[in-house]
């Protein structure tokens, strides 16, 4: 019997050792890992130069709570600004916080209340980023949402030009849609939903929790679009899995989040900014983004190859190393025998299998992978 809420459809192996694009379970069998904790570990499991940065904050100071200044949050918080189109941060502790806190600021500073999301969203669990989440499987069963948020068809531009007015607050989008299928938004439509929160005074926000930390081959995704958000979230991949998330927000938003206006306990917690700290020096390096929009590109192509001639994979869709393989009803079963087979992937939405690789994952990593999905799709697509 367990003592945990069943809240989680669990896979039935245990992890005991992970590093690299390597893990182990239990009984000793070995995977690789094109999960990563759901595009958390971008730089792997266990990563040399994190671990020795988490090792050596172990030794100073675990916790002192946001009453004292920390140089470390400065440090960090410097490298997201360098790297994004904002100017200040807010530290907390997940994508849902980072959310919850760019819905806030934005009907705080423009003292309206309406906020545009997009069907199919995901934006987190909590009330507001649960209402902002255009998908009723996440809202059902939990009573009145949060008033005032509309959900418009993605990638619609008609729609999005119709419901638009002065009394939105914000338009809060994902580059690529995750949870929803590995969706990317178009070009256009990006900007034109820019353009329309700069002619109404309305935020731009730009979900990156799962797009951003260089998972497409950019700081992140919104950049590879020519794009100015006002407020941008992170987290994931942030602190290479431990818990820290960030929301980034321009110089015109500081004033509004004054003290006393917002605050968390655990936010910009030393062990987990000591684990941002390396991992950005890392990441945000043009060399190895470069690798990664290199090997998506590579992964995408070959990919591409290996399901032609299975009717039932229709599309691949994404950028960098954030994929999804559209294959409809037979999702589950090829998700379970990949397993088998040692490659670890997951679900995005009922139809699709998602690859999340680290961004550190090799070509002979990527070809090995290849080469198993290869496998189950002839299992897959033989008569039973």
């Amino acid at each position: 019997m367990t003592h945990l809420f069943p809240t989680y459809q669990r896979f039935d192996i245990e992890i005991k050792e992970a590093s690299g694009t390597v893990v182990t379970d239990s009984q000793g069998n070995t995977y690789l890992d094109f999960i990563s904790g759901i595009a958390v570990c971008n730089l792997g499991h266990r990563h040399p130069a994190v671990q020795k940065s988490i090792e050596e904050q172990l030794q100073k100071v675990w916790h002192l709570s946001n009453l004292f200044p920390l140089s470390l949050q400065e440090e960090v918080a410097s490298q997201l600004v360098k790297h994004s189109s904002g100017d200040a941060v807010f530290f907390c502790n997940s994508g849902a916080e980072a959310n919850e806190a760019a819905i806030k600021m934005a009907r705080k500073y423009t003292n309206k209340q309406k906020i545009i999301t997009f069907k199919q969203s995901f934006h987190g669990r909590t009330f507001a980023t649960m209402s902002a989440t255009g998908q009723e499987k996440i809202q059902a069963g939990f009573g009145p949402l949060l008033p005032e948020f509309i959900y418009l068809p993605y990638n619609d531009m008609k729609a999005l030009q119709e419901a638009m007015d002065d009394s939105v607050a914000a338009i809060m989008v994902e580059v690529i849609q995750g949870e929803g299928g590995v969706v990317p938004a178009e070009a256009a439509f990006l900007q034109e939903i820019q353009n329309l929160c700069k002619q109404s005074d309305t935020l731009f926000i730009v979900d990156e929790v799962q797009t951003g930390i260089g998972r497409t081959g950019k700081a992140f995704a919104y950049q590879h679009h020519n794009l100015s958000p006002d407020i941008i979230t992170a987290a994931k991949g942030l602190g290479s899995g431990l818990p820290v998330g960030a929301m980034i927000g321009k110089a015109k938003l500081i004033d509004t989040f004054g003290p006393g206006s917002h605050g968390t306990t655990f936010g910009g917690n030393p062990i987990s900014l000591a684990s941002a700290k390396a991992t950005l020096a890392i990441i945000f390096d043009d060399v190895f983004l470069q690798d990664v929009e290199k090997k998506g590109s590579y992964f995408i192509h070959k990919l591409e190859k290996v399901v032609e001639g299975y009717a039932f994979v229709t599309a691949i869709r994404g950028n960098g190393l954030m994929i999804g393989m559209e294959c409809g009803e037979q999702q589950a079963l090829i998700i379970e025998k990949l397993r088998e087979k040692g490659l670890l992937t997951l679900p995005a939405g009922p139809t699709v299998v998602r690859l999340l690789p680290p961004l550190t994952v090799t070509y002979e990593e990527i070809d090995d992978a290849l080469s198993i999905m290869k496998e189950v799709l002839e299992e897959v697509a033989l008569p039973v």
